[in-house]
């Protein structure tokens, strides 16, 4: 790829970017007394629950898998996916599921509508898997999502995740929360912590993503040590760990 089109790329994400930060907004205070933690994993590799699910359980903690029922079976770039099993596992050791659109939709390029129809099929297959199961959050994929997206998908959930390597405190757009990648800080343990301590500090929640967890882990992954290094600081900060759904309702809850 010539400068020219680098440049022109990084000019069209960063003006998508604003436009999905800046419109389609649905502020919402967080009223959390305490400092919350989340760790969500994209796609739902199986190795997120195997490995990644495994060390949040033995640091007695859980997380939200963000799941395209489409991609059941298949192998994506994170690796194998998850199984029937896997998804009747994940509920059964506590874990969350939350919505990733049926069709693995890319949150940009798909229009508004299509993205909506996708998000209630993935609705309408859980049932099928898991009768009375429901989705209470949901993660954009692949890219910022559009404004007009935004406003629809919201009431089909209760809060919306996505990028940003931030942390979310005070008044929050409901329908993009702010997350920090890990495999983009694979050999930043120390910024991490850092992050960590900055969102207690702040008394914000921080929601922490990956994809899958390995020892030979792909680009779209973190390798084991560096995410038990992150899940054993994150439990030592001081922050209650929930996973996604259940850190939004105690936000909304503390205001009660």
């Amino acid at each position: 790829m010539s400068k020219l089109s680098q440049l022109s790329l990084r000019m069209r994400n960063r003006g998508q970017r604003l436009a999905s930060e800046s419109f389609g907004r649905t502020p919402v205070k967080l009223h959390n007394r305490e400092p919350l933690i989340s760790f969500s994993f994209d796609d739902y590799p199986r190795s997120a629950l195997h490995v990644g699910g495994t060390v949040l359980e033995e640091a007695g903690v859980r997380g939200t898998y963000y799941v395209a029922l489409s991609l059941m079976d298949t192998e994506i770039p994170a690796g194998p996916a998850f199984t029937l099993d896997d998804l009747l596992a994940t509920v059964e050791r506590g874990h969350e599921l939350g919505c990733h659109t049926y069709a693995h939709c890319h949150a940009w390029s798909t229009d508004a509508r299509t993205f909506e129809a996708s998000v209630i099929e993935n609705a309408c297959v859980l049932q099928r898997h898991l009768p009375g199961r429901k989705f209470t959050s949901l993660s954009y994929p692949i890219a910022w999502p559009r404004p007009g997206t935004k406003r629809r998908v919201l009431g089909h959930v209760h809060c919306c995740r996505g990028g940003g390597e931030t942390f979310n405190c005070g008044t929050v757009d409901a329908a993009h929360l702010q997350a920090s990648f890990l495999e983009k800080h694979q050999h930043e343990l120390d910024w991490v912590k850092r992050l960590i301590d900055a969102s207690v500090q702040a008394r914000g929640w921080l929601v922490l993503a990956t994809h899958d967890v390995g020892n030979a882990p792909t680009r779209l992954g973190c390798e084991t040590t560096f995410f038990k290094s992150v899940v054993r600081h994150a439990v030592a900060s001081g922050a209650k760990v929930l996973s996604v759904g259940e850190a939004w309702a105690f936000s909304q809850r503390e205001a009660k």
